[in-house]
């Protein structure tokens, strides 16, 4: 897949609403979701946790396509100057992106995708928790402020790249480059369950 094309359909899940397209009170696996898609939030099951969406992680004004203005993106070739400019000041100003400071300390629940970076035999210490399916493994990472670096208290069983998961713990405001993507927070894990569409 060209960089550019990544590149948009990273910047378009993004922006984009969660799609509607599971059947309800199933859970899916990661071969049945698109690369691009994101999760729709479920108001239940917060158990003493605040639930939260990943736009709350991004600081209000903060504009994602600022590297981009003034591009037409759809005439632009992975081999144009233009476009090479346009993804290094992209993932510059992604890398360095802000965040919401009054999430530090947060006890959070929030529902994205698994990319494993830590493993102890079969069970998973550490982890990347994205908010659409394919970024850093499928499409270029997203920015900062949509990675949460989790450490899990204990680690966990059957978690594969790519799983879709409610996560929860305490949010820290620590920076970190994982070599998958920098990350702008970092979560002590505390419960995990597998993802199901929301119940209407």
């Amino acid at each position: 897949m060209p960089l550019l094309v990544a590149i948009c359909l990273g910047l378009a899940a993004l922006l984009s609403l969660p799609p509607q397209t599971q059947a309800q009170g199933t859970e899916r696996k990661a071969a049945d979701y698109r690369v691009g898609e994101r999760l729709p939030a479920d108001r239940k099951g917060a158990q003493g946790y605040r639930l939260i969406g990943w736009d709350e992680l991004m600081p209000k004004g903060w504009d994602p396509m600022a590297a981009f203005k003034g591009l037409d993106l759809a005439r632009l070739r992975d081999s144009d100057p233009k476009a090479q400019e346009a993804l290094e000041s992209a993932r510059q100003l992604w890398d360095q992106a802000p965040v919401e400071k009054a999430m530090n300390g947060q006890k959070v629940r929030i529902a994205g995708f698994v990319v494993p970076l830590e493993r102890r035999g079969e069970q998973v210490t550490e982890f990347l928790l994205v908010p659409y399916f394919g970024a850093c493994i499928h499409v270029p990472p997203p920015p900062a402020n949509q990675i949460i670096h989790v450490v899990a208290d204990k680690p966990v069983a059957g978690m594969r790249t790519m799983d879709a998961m409610w996560v929860s713990g305490t949010l820290g405001l620590d920076r970190t480059d994982t070599g998958m993507g920098v990350a702008g927070y970092r979560m002590r894990g505390e419960a995990f369950e597998p993802y199901t569409r929301p119940r209407s």
